[in-house]
């Protein structure tokens, strides 16, 4: 093996390789996915430490505007990205020139993973952990769909007149991750049309229980703000805490209940 090559490996010119392929194209909160990991060797033979995966997703934290900014909204939106789940996998192995390895794993998906609608993002991040060398990674971005129970749920919003109009993972505290995912509804027939602006939903997963918070903006009353900055702050009274053991159709017709009884 010649200096220049181990040189260029060491920049990441002719480096290993991974890549990262979910044997399923949608993922579901709870449930495990199975993933093969393909590692393929470069121009010279390297060794690897370990492989690690991080799912990470995106969401929205608030601070201050700078000094020089137009003052019309007095905070600014800044991205940030949060991993949900790291995993260490403890193959140590040498990669041979044009060699090929292949590792089949099984990793859970945790509850409060985002469903990826509106603006909301998950990506699976793999690395080889390469000992001098930069460390040669692949990115996968993924679509993740609502557990059952807030599958029931949306289905019933949606058969009584409300449609899913935008969806964000904002900051917040008091929870396990640095955020919540929000999702707003707006009446546009049925009959919570005319009595509501907007509905906003919170929801926190566990394997137990489904807990949801509930923000009903009314025309009277005008905006409320976003349903995430008034958690923890003793101004929400609508919660509702749903047993896992109920069944999609269940969930959809005791939170449909517990609107009614609360407008």
């Amino acid at each position: 093996m010649s200096l220049l090559k181990k040189t260029l490996a060491s920049f990441g010119i002719g480096s290993a390789k991974v890549d990262s392929v979910l044997h399923q194209e949608v993922l579901f909160p709870g449930q495990s996915v199975k993933v093969t990991i393909h590692v393929y060797g470069g121009s010279s033979e390297q060794w690897v430490d370990n492989i690690e995966l991080k799912l990470c997703c995106r969401y929205i934290a608030e601070a201050p505007q700078e000094r020089g900014q137009p003052s019309g909204h007095p905070l600014r939106r800044i991205p940030q990205t949060h991993v949900l789940a790291h995993w260490s996998l403890p193959y140590a192995f040498t990669i041979s020139t044009g060699e090929t390895r292949d590792f089949d794993i099984e990793l859970q998906v945790p509850w409060n993973t985002p469903v990826t609608i509106g603006d909301s993002q998950v990506w699976l991040d793999t690395g080889l952990a390469v000992a001098l060398a930069r460390d040669p990674s692949d990115k996968d971005t993924l679509t993740v769909r609502p557990e059952p129970l807030m599958e029931g749920i949306f289905t019933a919003l949606e058969q009584q007149g409300l449609r899913l109009r935008q969806v964000e993972c904002e900051a917040a505290e008091g929870f396990e991750s640095p955020f919540v995912q929000e999702f707003e509804f707006v009446p546009i027939d049925g009959p919570f049309h005319g009595r509501w602006r907007e509905l906003e939903i919170v929801a926190y997963r566990d394997r137990h229980s489904l807990q949801l918070w509930f923000e009903i903006d009314r025309y009277q009353r005008g905006a409320t703000g976003m349903l995430a900055n008034l958690l923890g702050t003793g101004q929400l009274t609508r919660q509702l805490t749903l047993s896992s053991t109920l069944s999609p159709q269940q969930a959809g017709e005791k939170v449909l209940a517990f609107l009614d009884s609360a407008t």
